[in-house]
């Protein structure tokens, strides 16, 4: 049986991320020769607290989804430290200490149909962990199994199938199974629900909320949809071409946003009553490459506010007041910025 804990979010740090770099080499001629680089995550620092959701979002190619494989070391980070509380003690991230901690930290793939190896039964798939960790005895791990499919909604008579004989929002629930067979503390989501019809998204998303409250889970939850973080988020990081530009508590951060970039994302999302009409901006201009960043401020080029000192300096995080709320802009205590009420976006 799994082990059921009751927990709410607590001001007890479990993650310490600081200065996380990924930098993937750019190679030319014959003998491969480096270039450049493309800085998929550009120092990158934040804290998840136990029992919590930090949603992180922004665009495609902002690096999100590289910040969760980092953390997981499915991708060697470039720089960086990360540490992992661990009873009381904390433990550094490292390649020397990734193996012992997998119990402790598993992720959710984003696409259920690729994450899930077709020539294996479902009984396998989820008991492969366990196996992995020392739990020898097949009829314990098939026990274990059982117990897991009946946590997200699938039955004993599933065991036995293959991962063709399942719809996608089941397969997703199969690979919550397995990211929950170790009994981890944390849970990194990479858009679990994206590859999902919206109805099933619902079922997915809810489904999260209940093993978290039931099981004590810390996520760390990837995602470009804006309703998605609103829903399930306790906190959002959102990110812009591999740097964090404002990180606050969710429903401070839709109404106050305070990043010209966090505003616009907001002015996007679809608004449900046809009689009320909003203004959406437009961000002039592409995404600069992240192998060529722009000078100062990354988000300067396509930013209606820019100033002269966007173009030289790039801004830092800082503190807006005493509400944990973080934002990477000159000019972010000036602008009274639009944002959209929790209403709007349920």
């Amino acid at each position: 049986m799994l082990l059921k804990m009751t927990t709410t979010k607590t001001d007890e740090i479990l993650l310490d991320v600081e200065g996380l770099k990924k930098y993937f080499p750019i190679t030319k001629g014959l003998l491969r020769k480096t270039v450049g680089s493309v800085k998929a995550v550009d120092g990158v620092s934040f804290q998840v607290r136990k029992g919590e959701t930090l949603g992180i979002v922004g665009e495609s190619g902002c690096g999100k989804t590289t910040v969760g494989l980092s953390i997981m070391h499915l991708i060697q980070p470039t720089a960086g430290f990360i540490r992992l509380k661990l009873g009381g003690q904390w433990v550094e991230v490292n390649p020397k200490t990734i193996c012992n901690l997998r119990s402790e930290m598993q992720i959710i793939f984003q696409d259920p149909f690729s994450s899930l190896d077709p020539r294996m039964r479902v009984r396998d798939i989820v008991a492969e962990p366990l196996l992995a960790h020392g739990m020898k005895s097949r009829r314990e791990r098939y026990t274990r199994v059982e117990s897991l499919l009946s946590s997200v909604g699938l039955g004993a008579s599933h065991m036995n199938r293959f991962p063709h004989e399942f719809s996608g929002g089941q397969r997703q629930r199969i690979g919550i199974a397995r990211a929950l067979a170790l009994n981890p503390s944390l849970v990194v989501c990479d858009e679990p629900v994206s590859a999902l019809d919206v109805s099933v998204q619902a079922q997915v998303l809810n489904l999260l909320d209940d093993l978290q409250q039931e099981f004590g889970l810390t996520y760390l939850f990837v995602a470009h949809d804006l309703s998605v973080v609103q829903h399930i988020s306790d906190r959002v990081a959102v990110m812009y071409l591999g740097r964090i530009v404002e990180l606050s508590e969710v429903d401070e951060l839709f109404i106050h946003p305070a990043h010209p970039y966090t505003e616009a994302l907001l002015s996007a999302i679809p608004e449900p009553n046809p009689d009320m009409e909003g203004e959406q901006i437009i961000l002039k201009g592409d995404v600069p490459s992240p192998a060529d960043p722009p000078s100062g401020c990354y988000f300067h080029p396509r930013c209606r506010y820019a100033k002269e000192l966007c173009h030289q300096v790039s801004p830092e995080l800082m503190a807006l007041g005493e509400t944990g709320h973080l934002v990477a802009c000159h000019f972010a205590k000036e602008l009274n910025l639009t944002g959209v009420s929790p209403k709007e976006t349920a």
